[in-house]
């Protein structure tokens, strides 16, 4: 009986011993793991692997690490960069990326870090390099007249040296933002432009307005020339007599009877 107590105890002891010096992590979906042997004879050029879904190691010589292969949005810290004439613009540079697939064992090997330290470390530099070496190449005006283009080579340049490092670059949001002075004049030349559209405005309404003076002036005009010419002796005449009464005038000193309407004029 105590002998079976004792062979039952060790198995237990070993079981526990076992389950000490075993882990197991599941690799989640999205991501890729990397199984690195810090200690043995695999240590060193060939002592990182991929793996995936549940992975069983020792704890003590081995780890395990998860890159997630999804795309990332990542939102940098703003930095400057001067301008080829000594301009100082500020970019707040945003940045949608992921690991290129099957290349997390690669990306470890060359860096031994998590995949957030490299991201905001060696790839924020990157980023910071691509827009310090294209704006240099121009002055203020040439950046303010060709910002599409130039953001366009930076993007190019980033994707190619971030390709390089096994990463795949999707989008970049520079956050360009100018120089103080350079807003200052846009903005006073804004507001230069809309009072000049403005003074345009209402020098058009008054000049509709005279014009509407003068069509009016010459409409009246011409009807008071109509009515002069239409008030001929015989319209005159008659219109005497459509408005005598019927009495006969009365003149003293003179033996004519009736006033001869012919000599009214």
């Amino acid at each position: 009986m105590n002998k079976t107590i004792k062979v039952l105890g060790i198995m237990l002891l070993s079981a526990a011993a076992s389950s000490c010096l075993t882990s197991c992590n599941r690799i989640d979906a999205g991501h890729e793991g990397i199984k690195v042997n810090l200690y043995g004879s695999d240590k060193g050029i060939n002592d990182v692997s991929l793996v995936t879904g549940w992975v069983w190691y020792n704890p003590f010589t081995t780890k395990v690490y998860e890159y997630p292969t999804f795309v990332q949005n990542v939102d940098y810290k703003p930095f400057t960069i001067n301008a080829k004439d000594g301009s100082e613009f500020t970019v707040d540079p945003t940045i949608a990326m992921k690991i290129a697939d099957g290349k997390a064992p690669t990306v470890f090997r060359k860096y031994r870090r998590d995949l957030d330290e490299i991201i905001h470390g060696v790839l924020y530099n990157y980023v910071k390099d691509a827009f310090r070496i294209q704006l240099n190449k121009f002055t203020t005006d040439e950046i303010v007249s060709n910002r599409d283009s130039i953001e366009r080579a930076i993007e190019r340049q980033l994707s190619k040296e971030m390709l390089n490092e096994n990463f795949v670059l999707e989008h970049l949001t520079s956050g360009l933002k100018y120089p103080k002075i350079i807003v200052q004049a846009v903005n006073e030349k804004n507001k230069a432009e809309q009072l000049a559209k403005k003074a345009e405005n209402e020098v058009k309404v008054a000049e509709a307005e005279a014009k509407k003076l003068i069509v009016a002036a010459q409409a009246e005009k011409e009807a008071n020339e109509l009515r002069k010419q239409s008030l001929s002796p015989l319209l005159i005449q008659q219109q005497w007599i459509e408005k005598w009464d019927g009495k006969v005038p009365v003149y003293s000193g003179n033996s004519n009877t009736f006033l001869d309407i012919s000599k009214l004029k």
